[in-house]
């Protein structure tokens, strides 16, 4: 082993250093998350990475710091800029991780189309394919002028050169897992590259005023790979979702610096590449079945948006002594909770059912606002009733089987309304907060015992 390397052990879920492996970091306390790396022992910039500007730092008083109004640039991407919390900030980082082939790079691409034809100078950096696989993507997606400029590098030394010599606007990694810096020693995608990496990155897009784009693998539990650290570091992190096989895609932001955490993207794949989606309740309502029981329409807020979605139950007689109960796109817990106060307060019997609760779409829901449509969805399953397909409903459902308030309840009956709903059962103490809907008739309930009469009147046997 050379003089100047010594092994150290990283926590891969905070980036904790220690001398010795240990069974429990002390940092975040996670089990068996330490990994041995080797680092250099050379000098290098305070930080752990290079200095970009040794101008002098001065404090600045707050009161004197201006903000333009034009200080986003837009991405002519209505989705993306939406989830950004309005558009890209000057001298953020951004993190884009999501599954093999889901669209990340694809999307990037469509991004630098955009602000190159805005005049915005764009630095492609791809250390994973070549310029020749990059260009028969881009013909795919439409022509590109002399603002976007390719290079594919893997040296973060290299990288860092280009980077200060030419100064782009905005700056695209891919991915950073393929970037190693030669001090460090150990092989790229590693806890300590992945990190420095990083590091260089976040004083770059800082010091020079650069966006930067990184590109993040995931693991097969979904989170970006490498040390947990590097959400921490970065300004966004956003999760694109969806299953490669289908043709939608679902853009999250996880963390925002300079916007909600709530947003959502919604985006297909086409062709010509990634397509928005402007009104996601419409394109996940396609296909509805009719005359069909266990399937109701139920509204859940994404950040500002409501999204109608269509929430199928179907219970049958268990053939086995424990029941076997299945969630999808919602909490299981959830689901076991909603089903004990069916059977108690309204005298269901459940306890020797299989249940299983889907939402159509593919579609991942856990606000509360949805427990109304479960609750009405099972109790249309067991008794076979259909529930008429232009009835709507929404609320939380507490233990003792009331129906709470939610949020932006007139937001959601205005939805409804647009998508073509005549009929919406929502909570009681929302009476206040929603204003008459023409054409929409308003069924406020206060138990979970009205709302499933009032299906049993409407619907079908």
């Amino acid at each position: 082993m050379l003089k100047n390397k010594k092994m150290v052990y990283f926590c891969q879920e905070c980036g904790y250093e220690s001398a010795k492996w240990m069974g429990q970091c002390p940092g975040c306390k996670a089990w068996n998350s330490f990994v041995e790396e080797p680092v250099s022992t050379g000098k290098k910039a305070a930080g752990g990475g290079k200095a970009v500007s040794r101008e002098k730092s001065e404090p600045v008083i707050l009161k004197d710091i201006s903000l333009k109004e034009d200080e986003r640039q837009t991405t002519k991407i209505g989705e993306f800029d939406r989830v950004l919390g309005g558009g890209i900030v000057p001298g953020s980082l951004v993190l884009v991780g999501g599954d093999p082939g889901i669209g990340k790079s694809t999307l990037l691409l469509q991004v630098c189309r955009n602000l190159a034809e805005n005049g915005s100078s764009v630095l492609y950096i791809s250390g994973e394919e070549s310029l020749r696989q990059i260009k028969l993507r881009a013909n795919r997606i439409g022509t590109f002028n002399e603002n976007l400029q390719l290079l594919c590098e893997t040296n973060l030394d290299t990288v860092r050169e280009v980077m200060e010599r030419k100064k782009p606007d905005v700056a695209i990694v891919d991915s950073i897992q393929t970037m190693f810096d030669e001090e460090i020693g150990s092989a790229p995608g590693s806890v300590s590259q992945v990190r420095e990496s990083t590091n260089v990155l976040m004083q770059i897009a800082k010091g020079l005023g650069i966006t930067i784009f990184i590109v993040g693998h995931v693991t097969k539990e979904g989170n970006v790979a490498g040390p947990r650290v590097l959400e921490h570091m970065v300004d966004t992190v956003l999760y694109f979702e969806g299953d490669r096989h289908a043709s939608y895609r679902i853009l999250r932001a996880v963390k925002n610096r300079f916007g909600s955490t709530n947003e959502i993207g919604v985006f297909e794949m086409q062709g010509t590449g990634l397509e928005e989606v402007s009104n996601p309740s419409e394109y996940l309502l396609e296909g509805r079945p009719e005359n069909a029981s266990g399937c109701v329409v139920a509204c859940s807020m994404e950040g500002t948006r409501p999204i109608l979605v269509e929430i199928q139950a179907l219970v049958c007689e268990s053939n086995f002594g424990i029941p076997r109960r299945t969630a999808v796109g919602t909490d299981f817990n959830r689901v076991n909770l909603l089903m004990a106060v069916l059977e108690k307060k309204v005298g269901l019997h459940l306890a020797s059912s299989d249940a299983y609760v889907n939402i159509a779409g593919g579609m991942k829901m856990t606000e509360p606002a949805i427990d109304l449509g479960i609750c009405l969805a099972i109790a249309s399953s067991i008794k076979d009733i259909v529930i008429p397909d232009k009835l709507m409903a929404f609320g939380e459902i507490g233990l003792s089987g009331e129906v709470r308030a939610v949020s932006m309840a007139g937001q959601r009956v205005q939805e409804a309304k647009k998508l073509g709903f005549d009929t919406v059962i929502l909570p009681e103490v929302c009476r206040n907060s929603v204003e008459k809907a023409v054409g929409v008739k308003l069924v406020y309930v206060r138990q979970i015992q009205d709302a499933i009469q009032y299906i049993w009147k409407k619907g079908k046997f």
